[in-house]
């Protein structure tokens, strides 16, 4: 039997994005992973650098390079606040892993302290922004899918993935806290990994790396992620359901894909 909920009971879905970082690897693409903290609100599951929109966010679009405001919003296919997801991609990117999509080489700023400021809430992104007149890198993030939790869960989000490439001179590198440990690693080899029951990997994360592990040069993955606004990215909402007394992921379309009550 299939569960339904009512409108009134799904609870609303965070603006969220996360970052894709990938290098050139000895065989094939690297990505950058990094663990959470088993208390954190995903478990000790390894993902990709990311995190809420933030109301920060909002104060820097003018320093948002390489993509306007209507440019954003119709490769998100959204009606507004696009460039919001592309500036929290670049300041949970820089707070999580060190690397910053901007014109780093202009700077005159100790960026290591500047990331411990951020992460402990004693300086704002729109500061650090406006301060150095920052120029962030949108048009080096690739939208590649969205993600929406599942509505049966109380704890939702509405996450944009985008990809992109370690910026040269760069090292990506996890802070404390929140996130336990990172690795660079293949898509495939995570993958396997996730199969063994070495790591704990969520369902988008699972996908993402899916698509990722279809392509073996760096040059191929990127020119597959600068193409997926060409080619549609659509927005998946699975649900969680029980089958044989386990639970199970299905998507839209799929067999047993639970239906909404208005």
């Amino acid at each position: 039997m299939r569960s339904c909920q009512t409108l009134s009971d799904i609870a609303p879905a965070r603006p969220s994005s996360t970052v894709v970082v990938v290098r050139a690897g000895t065989v094939e693409p690297e990505l950058f992973m990094v663990r959470r903290h088993a208390k954190s609100s995903f478990g000790a599951a390894y993902a990709f650098p990311g995190g809420v929109v933030d109301d920060d966010d909002a104060a820097v679009h003018e320093f948002c390079s390489g993509l306007s405001t209507i440019q954003a919003n119709k490769r998100l296919g959204v009606r507004k606040d696009g460039l919001n997801y592309f500036s929290a991609a670049i300041r949970e990117l820089f707070e999580e892993s060190g690397v910053l999509l901007a014109n780093v080489n202009e700077l005159d700023e100790d960026l290591a302290g500047v990331r411990d400021s951020l992460n402990n809430g004693s300086e704002r992104w729109s500061e650090f922004v406006t301060r150095n007149r920052l120029k962030l890198h949108c048009d080096q993030l690739h939208y590649i899918s969205h993600w929406v939790t599942p509505i049966s869960q109380p704890r939702r989000y509405s996450t944009r993935f985008f990809l992109a490439e370690l910026p040269e001179g760069q090292v990506a590198e996890h802070c404390g806290g929140e996130l336990t440990d990172s690795r660079w690693i293949t898509a495939h080899d995570m993958l396997e990994a996730g199969r063994a029951g070495a790591v704990e990997l969520h369902f988008p994360t699972i996908k993402t790396l899916e698509s990722i592990a279809r392509h073996k040069t760096l040059e191929a993955l990127v020119e597959w992620a600068r193409s997926c606004v060409e080619w549609g990215v659509t927005s998946m909402l699975p649900a969680i359901i029980m089958r044989d007394g386990k639970p199970d992921v299905v998507l839209p379309g799929e067999k047993d894909y639970p239906g909404l009550r208005t």
